[in-house]
């Protein structure tokens, strides 16, 4: 019997006000609508220190890595809206994906990404949407086991993007982005199986 695919959804981004938390929560529409379960993550809720290596050692890992690994682990699929700060990833963006990938004892090496599936979307207010920065988060995950799926959408001129509801003006842009969703829902739903 089929399991009903789990999917992490969150922005890069830790602005109440994010264009990334509105476009994640485009594509989680999509993918509820394809069966999925999606789970919302705020990033802001686990606040995290910079990664440091000493500090892991002498203290392990922090408590919101732990929290924030045990939800990697409980779903099958990541959906990541991601902003793009200097034509990359943003810095919490990155520092949660670092601190995620940490072992601990007894835990397989990138437990959180193992068998992990991700959809990338991306708005911005240039002229690009975000499309830089969705190609290092996209080497960033393949590069720890993460299978992305080559759809992606960058929402370009985001601060007129989105109307009073969160919804995107454009329909046939909102339809893209909730196709994003649908996807990953769908392929997780074939690979469990």
């Amino acid at each position: 019997m089929a399991q009903t695919p789990k999917i992490l959804a969150f922005a890069g981004s830790t602005r109440a006000d994010s264009y990334n938390k509105k476009l994640v929560r485009v594509a989680m529409a999509g993918a509820e609508a394809a069966g999925a379960e999606v789970t919302f993550l705020d990033l802001r809720d686990l606040p995290l220190p910079l990664y440091d290596g000493d500090l892991e050692a002498s203290e392990g890992l922090p408590e919101n890595a732990r929290r924030l690994k045990e939800l990697m682990v409980a779903h099958h699929g990541l959906l990541i809206a991601s902003p793009e700060y200097n034509s990359s990833v943003t810095a919490v963006l990155k520092n949660a994906i670092d601190w995620a990938s940490r072992a601990e004892e007894g835990e397989a090496p990138l437990a959180a990404y193992t068998d992990k599936v991700a959809a990338l979307v991306s708005a911005s207010p240039g002229a690009l949407g975000g499309l830089r920065g969705l190609v290092h988060l996209r080497a960033i995950l393949g590069n720890i086991g993460v299978l992305v799926l080559p759809e992606q959408i960058a929402v370009p001129r985001a601060h007129e993007a989105f109307g009073p509801e969160g919804q995107l003006v454009d329909p046939k842009q909102q339809a893209s982005v909730e196709k994003i969703g649908a996807g990953l829902a769908r392929v997780l739903a074939k690979l469990r199986a």
